[in-house]
Order: C-alpha cells, then sequence, then structure tokens
C-alpha cells in the first residue's frame, strides 16, 4: 500500500455498529449499474475531486492488491463478529445509473450514480450491504474536499437548496435518538465504522430518491426516502473511502430498499447480480423467479445479517455432510471459512486440481494457489457445490482469482481466507449469479445469471 489514501479506499465501511434515528403504489422493481471502486468511471470521478493516489492506481490482480482487499475483508469479519417479482412489470433504475460504463477487470465493492432532491444533485456512492444507513456529505464541518469544477457534479448535499427536503424531527418514531435531543430539533445520527476512528454523523431528512423504469417508455419516480445530512465525517472517510456517501443495503427499516418496501413501492426484497466481467445490476424489488433456488435466512434481531445454514460440501460430486452457519455478504470481496469447511474445501480442491502449486507467497493472502503458464487464463478446477438446509444446491462458478506475480507471470488462487469463527460467503462465490435478498419471505435465492 502506497499511502494512506490507499488505506481508505481498502479499509473502510460494511459492518457497522451504528447509533442513528430513522427516518400511489406501483410495483416496479428499481435497479442500477454498479461499479468498481477502481474502474475507469471510479477513477476519473475521484481524479477529478483531487483524490488520485499518489502513486499510481494499484494495477487489478496484483498480489498487493489483492492482500489488500483481504485485509479490508479481515476488518470487515471483526465488525461482523461484534454485531422482482414475476418480471412481468418494467424494472426501475436509478435515473442516473442507466448509463453504460466500462468496470475494468475484477469486480469488488462497487458503486452507484444516484439522483436526490429539488433540482437533483447526483453523487457516485458505495453500496454497503453491511450497513444500513444512505447518508450523503452534507453542510459539512469535516468532509472530503468539494466536487472541483472539472467533476461536473455536485459534492455536498444540500437539504436547504432541495424544495422537497424535509428534517426529521427528535419527535419522530424513526429517531432513535431522542434522549439527546429536544422535541423541536432535528434528529441526529451517528455510524461508528470499523476501520480506525471512522464515523459518520449528522441529522436525518427526508428527500427524494429518483427512479426509472427500463422499458421502451421509460418514465422517472421520484421516492420519498430517508438519508443522512453527513456533517462530519472522520477517519477513512476524509481520504476518498465513500467520498461522496454510502448506500446502505442491510436489513433495518433505515435502509433504502426497507423504505421502499414500507411505502409499498416495492415488495421487501431487492437481487444483485455479479458478472464475470465485474459489472453488475442491483434491483429493488425484485424476488426472483419461480426457477431459482432458495434456502431460508436466519435472522438475528439483535444482529441482523444475511445469514444461512449449510449442511454439506460437495467436491466434484463427492459430498461431505458439513453443518455451519455463514453470512452471505456482497459487500466482501473474498470467502472466509473456519474449521472445519475451510481445511476441507481447500484440501479436497488441491487433491483434484493438475497443476503446480505455487510457492507460499507472503504477499497473497490464500493458502492454495497455482502457476499458470503462458497464455493461460485458469486451471482446470473441480466444482464446488454447498448444500443448504433446505436442500437447494449453491453452485460456486468460479471460486478463484488470477493474480499477477510480477511481469508476465501469473497465480490461480483459490480464493478462500482461513477464519478463526466467523463464515462468510463472498462476492467471489456469487460470480455469475443473481443473488435475492427477499427480506419479505425470508428467504435467500439464486441463479445463473448474465448479468448484461
Amino acid at each position: 500500500m502506497t499511502s494512506r489514501l490507499f488505506n481508505a479506499l481498502l479499509l473502510f465501511l460494511l459492518f457497522a455498529a451504528a447509533s442513528l434515528g430513522r427516518g400511489g403504489a406501483v410495483q416496479t422493481t428499481p435497479s442500477l449499474e454498479f461499479h468498481h471502486r477502481f474502474s475507469a468511471p471510479v477513477r476519473r470521478w475521484l481524479e477529478a475531486r483531487g483524490h488520485a493516489l499518489p502513486g499510481g492506481w494499484p494495477a487489478p490482480g496484483g498480489a498487493a492488491y489483492v492482500a489488500a482487499l483481504a485485509e479490508h475483508d479481515r476488518h470487515h469479519a471483526m465488525s461482523a463478529a461484534g454485531a422482482g417479482g414475476s418480471g412481468e412489470a418494467p424494472p426501475l433504475t436509478f435515473a442516473e445509473g442507466n448509463a453504460t460504463l466500462k468496470v475494468s477487470n475484477l469486480g469488488f465493492l462497487h458503486y452507484a450514480l444516484v439522483t436526490v432532491g429539488t433540482p437533483g444533485q447526483t453523487f457516485m456512492v458505495a453500496l454497503d450491504t453491511g450497513s444500513d444507513l444512505f447518508w450523503l456529505p452534507c453542510q459539512c464541518d469535516s468532509c472530503t474536499p468539494p466536487a472541483t469544477a472539472a467533476s461536473g457534479s455536485a459534492s455536498f448535499y444540500n437539504p436547504g437548496m432541495s424544495s422537497t427536503s424535509k428534517v426529521i424531527p427528535c419527535s419522530s418514531n424513526f429517531c432513535d435518538l431522542q434522549k439527546e435531543c429536544s422535541t423541536t430539533s432535528q434528529c441526529p445520527y451517528k455510524m461508528v465504522y470499523v476501520s480506525a476512528g471512522t464515523s459518520s454523523s449528522g441529522f436525518l431528512v427526508e428527500d427524494v430518491l429518483y427512479l426509472s423504469t427500463e422499458n421502451s417508455h421509460p418514465h422517472i419516480l421520484k421516492a420519498q426516502i430517508m438519508l443522512g445530512c453527513g456533517q462530519t465525517q472522520t477517519g477513512s472517510f476524509l481520504d476518498a473511502a465513500a467520498p461522496n456517501g454510502l448506500f446502505g443495503l442491510g436489513i433495518d427499516k433505515a435502509s433504502v430498499p426497507s423504505i421502499l418496501a414500507q411505502k409499498g413501492l416495492i415488495p421487501n426484497s431487492f437481487s444483485m447480480c455479479f458478472g464475470r466481467d465485474g459489472i453488475g445490476r442491483i434491483n429493488f424489488g425484485d424476488q426472483g423467479s419461480s426457477d431459482q433456488q432458495e434456502t431460508p435466512l436466519d435472522i438475528n434481531q439483535r444482529h441482523p445479517t444475511y445469514t444461512i445454514s449449510i449442511t454439506g460440501i460437495a467436491i466434484e460430486n463427492k459430498l461431505t455432510d458439513l453443518e455451519f452457519s455463514t453470512i452471505f455478504d456482497t459487500g466482501t470481496s473474498f470467502t472466509y471459512l473456519a474449521d472445519p469447511a475451510y481445511t476441507y474445501i481447500t484440501q479436497t480442491f488441491h487433491a483434484q486440481v493438475q497443476a503446480n502449486r505455487h510457492a507460499a507467497d507472503s504477499r497473497i493472502p490464500f493458502e492454495y494457489c497455482y502457476d499458470l503458464s503462458s497464455g493461460e487464463a485458469r486451471i482446470p478446477t473441480p466444482d464446488i457445490i454447498l448444500r443448504t438446509v433446505s436442500g437447494s444446491l449453491f453452485p460456486v462458478i468460479d471460486p478463484g482469482q488470477v493474480i499477477s506475480i510480477q511481469e508476465h507471470e501469473y497465480v490461480y488462487c483459490l480464493a478462500i481466507v482461513k477464519s478463526m469463527k466467523l463464515n462468510i460467503i463472498g462476492q467471489n462465490f456469487m460470480t455469475g449469479l443473481r443473488v435475492v435478498f427477499d427480506r419479505e419471505r425470508r428467504i435467500l435465492g439464486w441463479k445463473k445469471f448474465n448479468c448484461k
């Protein structure tokens, strides 16, 4: 890692300890394209705001890049330990998110363009399934620098300039911090994240979020949602980690999916699809299809996460009974497993791989890596399937990660990191699938899918 800024880009968010106030229906499916944090659009956006990395952008697939992402995931895991429809209706996309933007190489954490307020202001926000609140830098006492003239879009949200903005008072039933303010004042919030000294605080407001139908006759839908006016950011947020805001996708009622469902705009569900090229899509209100595989969600009311139960693991059609619970987390780049699941998968996988194992390398967070010959993009690998408590089978289409060791030298790694306790199915295990987070039916669904 070349700078504090690089650390900030890698080591933020996801599961958060939080204290906050909470802020004619058409059955449609809101959706958006999302973008890897180091993709070309994100780089252009950050560079326009003076956030280019001093040492240059990390090379996608490089050992340092992947190791840094794994370090980000470790912080995510530590925090976690403490903590549609039929398709007949036209889907919706964020009004600014339907543009075709090239996503470079690998997909890890992602960004989306959202438009808020009247007149609309556009922001590039980080997507986070591990926290709930949607917040934007606003009336800042301590934030990243505002947009430069070259950026072409606003950097700070200003509720006073939006005719549709309303402050949420302390007297509101959505305000969890009523004891800290008078009934006539605005409701405060504070989100404390796992990265050292990283937080966002301010007050809660209501405003409109712009959505658009994706059909031959698109129209704009303005959904009234709750968001945080983030006056003070600390830690990683001052070094370009989510410099333009954070879009929480968690289970709590404060998240945008929950608010849209509460207002009757969508079913209480959303899906995320992760293409193998790093381009993805998220659809609000999507409950999947009748031919998808499903299993129940085990939602802990005290620390709600998207957790399922696994009862067995099959590698190349050899099934072994193994019972464990795991968090399904689109905000974690790789997969983290504790024993006995970790040892069983890695050793059984290795026994069936016909390739030279790469020597141990402290730069790489994975234990099982294999040398790639010139011109090879990957190696033949055994199929991995997870059997869930419902009996449905979850296929792992590509569990690996290609890493550049040095110029013209690459390895293919089984992208699983050994965990001491917590099991997390990360984004790499979801590649090539549409994953449905159906909070209404309390199920997780999945299906092989083309995310284009």
